[in-house]
């Protein structure tokens, strides 16, 4: 591995690792703390809303501190993209692409540089590389991706209940349009 790979993967994973954190610390500290992150997720669907908002606090906050270490990396890219999964399908999807409109690219981009870390490791400058416990390649990237499926599904599986749309019934103010008042008036 050459110096300017071993210091472009100590950049990415640093950064993402910063990013998760101050994400998790937002959810934690920022606006409406922890009881305006539950009900943001209660209000997507969450059930437990407060339990929603510590879980997501904590594996934000845990995984980009075993980003910035570089520490069972494989595993912390996983949380990174559980936590991407289920705000792009269930906050960002329905938006469309583009992040200004509220969209899914950023939690998309998060995601696959997550993926794409763990298929090439956290690099030499890492506490995985000094303990020898490495895991790259495709395992690496099928660990990422794998158990970030899985427990995504799993919690959506759990807690996630959205609310199923009723039929409004009319009000007694409104009137029908084929009504001989309603078609008089206009």
């Amino acid at each position: 591995m050459t110096n300017a790979e071993v210091v472009a993967l100590l950049v990415v994973r640093v950064v993402l690792g910063v990013i998760m954190i101050a994400h998790g610390l937002n959810h934690w500290r920022g606006g409406g703390k922890i009881e305006g992150t539950a009900r943001w997720f209660g209000g997507l669907g969450l059930r437990h809303g407060k339990l929603q908002a510590w879980m997501s606090v904590v594996t934000e906050i845990g995984a980009g501190a075993l980003l910035v270490l570089g520490l069972f990396t494989p595993l912390a890219c996983a949380a990174v993209v559980s936590v991407m999964l289920v705000a792009g399908l269930l906050a960002h999807r329905t938006n469309g692409f583009f992040v200004f409109k509220d969209g899914y690219e950023y939690v998309l981009t998060l995601a696959v540089i997550s993926v794409a870390l763990g298929v090439f490791g956290p690099g030499k400058v890492s506490l995985d590389h000094a303990a020898d416990i490495e895991i790259t390649g495709w395992a690496g990237g099928g660990i990422a991706l794998g158990v970030a499926v899985a427990a995504t599904a799993g919690m959506l599986a759990t807690f996630w209940r959205p609310e199923r749309p009723t039929a409004k019934a009319p009000e007694a103010s409104e009137a029908p349009a084929t009504e001989p008042a309603a078609q008089e008036a206009g």
